[in-house]
């Protein structure tokens, strides 16, 4: 316990240390930035003057301006517009990619996550060439990253969860799955939740990371699904006869498919019952009627054949003391 505590003392050191770090590294590429700034307009509010008060350095001003500022001002808005352009198309294509072989929803935030962080990487490079120092500003994004890590940590949890289950499509949307805490239709699957309708139609959002890290059944992710009924019959029932019975009840299911094919199975000798089980397939919409019908098929194959179905019993023998001893007297 000692040695957890010191453990959780190092981690909160640690985490001050870095977010401490940030800050002042933070406050120097700020003053950083806004001292290269301050020079820059300084520097050119002066080559304007010099250039407008038609003196002697009026022309060498003007040529100063005009290569050292407006020149590069028009060639970083054209490197800005031209690199907007192919982040933007190179988003599209990843996103159009992504959206056709994983799902829509994650394709246009990659569109955006792509085009963006393309747009940052060209701001850093354009204020690089304007003698900007961006290692200071790489350091406030990491500080505020971490930042926003450390507040958002349940978000991002649900987020990464969101962009596991959209690549492992271990369910989708029209799919009846069970959870450990609730159950229903999938409705819509989002990047930090998951839809869900249940049987008795209340909605229910589920967070990504509650579903990726816990079981999951799919009950209609496959084709076909087996419908399994227990039926029980008297002891004194001929089993052959019984089988008979409900070989008919199991072919006499309309919505029941043939391949594989159903099966009728003994499954062992109860305590006032001989206990058999039907099996038959169907698809997973029909998986509610098929049992309600197999059901109905089996007590009615069974009336039909006067084969009865038992219920439990106890015999109880009462030994009346008092008549035993007036006997004996």
């Amino acid at each position: 316990m000692q040695f957890a505590n010191l453990k959780f003392k190092a981690l909160v050191f640690a985490l001050v240390s870095m977010s401490t770090a940030g800050i002042a590294r933070a406050d120097q590429a700020a003053r950083a930035v806004a001292d290269t700034s301050t020079a820059v307009a300084t520097n050119f509010i002066t080559l304007c003057k010099q250039a407008l008060s038609n003196g002697p350095e009026s022309e060498a001003a003007m040529k100063s301006l005009m290569g050292d500022y407006f020149a590069k001002a028009f060639l970083a808005l054209a490197v800005a517009w031209i690199s907007y352009i192919v982040a933007s198309a190179i988003g599209r294509y990843i996103g159009n990619l992504v959206a056709n072989k994983v799902d829509l929803t994650l394709g246009k935030f990659l569109t955006k996550a792509v085009r963006n962080l393309l747009m940052i990487v060209v701001a850093m490079g354009v204020l690089s060439y304007f003698d900007v120092d961006v290692t200071g500003l790489a350091a406030v994004l990491a500080a505020v990253s971490f930042a926003i890590g450390m507040a958002l940590q349940g978000t991002l949890g649900n987020f990464a969860s969101g962009v596991m289950l959209l690549l492992f499509r271990p369910f989708k949307v029209d799919d009846y799955i069970v959870l450990p805490t609730t159950e229903g239709t999938v409705e819509e699957i989002d990047l930090f939740t998951t839809r869900l309708n249940t049987l008795d139609n209340r909605h229910v959002i589920v967070p990504n990371g509650e579903i990726f890290g816990s079981k999951l059944e799919n009950y209609t992710r496959n084709k076909l699904r087996r419908v399994d009924v227990n039926v029980g019959a008297a002891y004194s029932a001929d089993l052959d006869k019984t089988r008979e019975a409900l070989q008919r009840a199991v072919m006499s299911v309309a919505d029941g498919v043939t391949s594989p094919p159903p099966q009728v199975y003994l499954d062992q000798l109860g305590a006032s019952s001989v206990d058999w089980q039907l099996r038959l397939w169907c698809e997973p919409a029909d998986y509610w009627t098929v049992r309600e019908d197999l059901t109905a098929a089996a007590k009615q194959q069974l009336d039909l054949a006067k084969i009865g179905i038992p219920f439990p019993q106890l015999d109880i023998h009462v030994i009346e003391q008092a008549h035993a001893v007036r006997r004996v007297a």
